[in-house]
């Protein structure tokens, strides 16, 4: 039964998550944890991270903007590992407080750039691949830090998705082959990370088709709500941890 319950909010999340670029980690990861414990729970999302991607990138495969893939990926993917190695020293309160704070913040300041057409190019996606990167390896899920970048960059809809996905691949392969290093990714994480995967990747496909009915001012607005609820929910967690 508690497999049935985690593919079944893997499927939801999967489905959301196609549509708007992230979400899916924001909310497995709860249920990862009352099932399977906190320990067990953050390798078992990595793995599942890295299928998510994966299906993203199936579905929009001819969207990849594969230059800006490779600027965030370069700078991304050992940031990625380095802060998978420090994940057990720092106070995880203080970045789930810093970052949930800043992706509430990050919805008017979008919405101030935009109406001054700020856009950013490569060497500012290596730079915020660096950063991001290094936060990925840290905690469960920076994937809303990386929507306004990649807006700013000019992608939307199944571009976004797609150089999104594609981009966040390596960071999860960084981050779970640093858990394996580490000994947290054993045959059981992987199963279990194998299955909540396998939802994550049929939503995406599910949610496809709804990607290609929406406006691109009606794309950014979910992706505004969605970034407002994965901030509110990282502030409310590291409060809690206080």
């Amino acid at each position: 039964m508690n497999f049935i319950f985690v593919c079944t909010v893997g499927l939801i999340a999967g489905t959301i998550s196609g549509i708007v670029g992230t979400g899916s980690s924001i909310m497995l990861m709860p249920v990862l944890v009352y099932e399977f414990g906190p320990k067990q729970a953050v390798p078992i999302m990595a793995i599942a991270a890295v299928m998510s991607n994966l299906s993203r990138i199936a579905a929009w495969w001819r969207e990849v903007d594969w230059r800006a893939t490779a600027a965030y990926s370069l700078t991304g993917v050992p940031a990625a590992a380095l802060g998978a190695r420090t994940l057990l020293v720092l106070p995880s309160h203080v970045v789930d407080l810093t970052i949930g704070l800043f992706f509430i913040a990050m919805v008017p300041l979008r919405h101030w750039l935009a109406r001054r057409s700020f856009t950013i190019g490569l060497w500012q996606l290596a730079l915020g691949g660096a950063i991001i990167g290094y936060l990925t390896g840290i905690v469960v899920s920076s994937g809303p830090l990386s929507v306004p970048l990649f807006l700013f960059y000019g992608l939307a809809k199944g571009a976004f998705l797609a150089t999104e996905a594609a981009s966040s691949l390596g960071l999860y392969l960084s981050k779970s082959v640093t858990f394996q290093q580490f000994g947290a990714l054993n045959t059981d994480v992987l199963v279990k990370g194998l299955i909540a995967g396998a939802s994550l990747m049929a939503g995406a496909f599910i949610a496809k088709r709804y990607v290609l009915k929406l406006s691109v001012e009606a794309f950014r607005l979910v992706m505004d709500a969605i970034m407002i609820v994965a901030g509110v929910s990282m502030v409310l967690s590291g409060m809690a941890l206080i």
